[in-house]
């Protein structure tokens, strides 16, 4: 990873390019990339592509990129005992995201579920010596979360929630402060997505008031809070809060940032401003915001379960605008998604969109006749 760094530091060089600007360029966020150049973190295959056409680097930064961890052929070696939980752990994460990036969380679910209750159990029967037991708790911690995260995108909310809980009681166990605040951001977007405004506002303000909290941490809390916030109808604190997450976006960039928050970027902020204005009644001014977010979503998995997802938000404001050939053609395009993207969020969230537009006058016949296709397909 080193030679990989090194290139794509003298390539920026020569081309003129700061890590702000190519992470613009990309969609990443730039904490990110400034941890893969530094050699802090793996380039993943979509980074690391982007980058050699970005700087016409003709395949070479593809082929520096180090192999991603293979399970080892049959009769090689492998760890054992407690580091090969842990490392199949470690593995299982990082196939399980990158399945829900492209297909959403609705067939991966059962088997972040199936892999997280098996490695607790160990734990249960107090299988794990205490010598290995603050890492083996934080990993479990970890699949706790993913599998909480693919529940959510499934619209299991019960069941999710019990695994955010589980995810935030392991990592304070094992000590990991940084698991414990992904944990309790979940439980916040969770509770934001349930309507317990109340529950995400309380999840907030103690990030928030937590002393040694990272920058980009607390940017976040700032998110559900102003989500939540946006839900009691409270919308012009609302829309401060997300301005304030907005203008610390780039600032919160810090070497204390836990390496989960990577994907806290462009997309992410101006979709739940979107969010935040379509609450408050003002579509005309969320559709912007929508089409923005559904741009840099795309940029990375232009069929993945981001691009779903904004799609559909796309098409509810566009109803509430009674915008209705625009709509018509993002119908056609979130069409297309459905074939591949098992996010039952976003699915429900189309079924509910497409109830409302059915009562709204004046729908266009075409559209009408597009919508009960839908309906029926998905």
């Amino acid at each position: 990873m080193g030679d990989f760094g090194s290139r794509v530091r003298a390539l920026l060089a020569e081309r003129g390019l700061s890590i702000r600007a190519t992470a613009r360029a990309l969609n990443y966020d730039p904490a990110y990339l400034s941890r893969v150049i530094n050699g802090r973190q793996q380039p993943s295959k979509a980074l690391a592509a982007g980058l050699d056409g970005l700087l016409e680097a003709e395949g070479a930064l593809v082929s520096l990129r180090a192999p991603e961890v293979r399970p080892p052929e049959p009769g090689a070696e492998r760890p054992t005992g407690v580091d090969g939980d842990i490392a199949h752990m470690r593995a299982s994460v990082a196939h399980l995201l990158a399945h829900d990036n492209r297909y959403g969380g609705g067939v991966m679910a059962p088997a972040a579920v199936q892999v997280w209750r098996a490695e607790q159990r160990k734990l249960d029967r107090g299988a794990v010596p205490e010598r290995a037991r603050a890492g083996y708790l934080s990993a479990v911690a970890e699949l706790a979360e993913i599998a909480g995260w693919l529940l959510f995108d499934s619209g299991r909310w019960d069941a999710s929630r019990t695994a955010f809980l589980e995810s935030h009681l392991l990592a304070r166990q094992a000590g990991d402060r940084t698991m414990e605040w992904f944990a309790l951001d979940m439980l916040a977007m969770h509770d934001v997505q349930t309507g317990r405004a109340g529950e995400a506002l309380r999840i907030a303000d103690e990030l928030l008031t937590r002393p040694h909290v990272p920058p980009r941490i607390a940017l976040l809390a700032r998110v559900r809070r102003g989500r939540a916030l946006a839900q009691v109808g409270d919308h012009r604190r609302a829309l401060t809060e997300l301005e304030g997450a907005r203008a610390g976006l780039e600032d919160s960039i810090s070497p204390r940032d836990p390496a989960w928050a990577w994907w806290v970027n462009d997309s992410e902020i101006t979709g739940h401003e979107g969010e935040a204005l379509l609450a408050a009644g003002e579509a005309r001014t969320a559709i912007p915001k929508m089409r923005r977010a559904l741009e840099l979503a795309s940029a990375p998995f232009p069929e993945g379960r981001g691009t779903l997802y904004y799609s559909v938000a796309l098409l509810s404001a566009y109803a509430a605008a009674h915008a209705w050939r625009e709509g018509e053609a993002t119908l056609v395009s979130i069409n297309a998604l459905l074939e591949t993207v098992t996010s039952v969020r976003s699915r429900d969230r189309l079924h509910t969109t497409l109830r409302v537009m059915a009562h709204r006058p004046h729908v266009p016949p075409s559209l009408l006749d597009l919508m009960r296709h839908t309906a029926k397909a998905s």
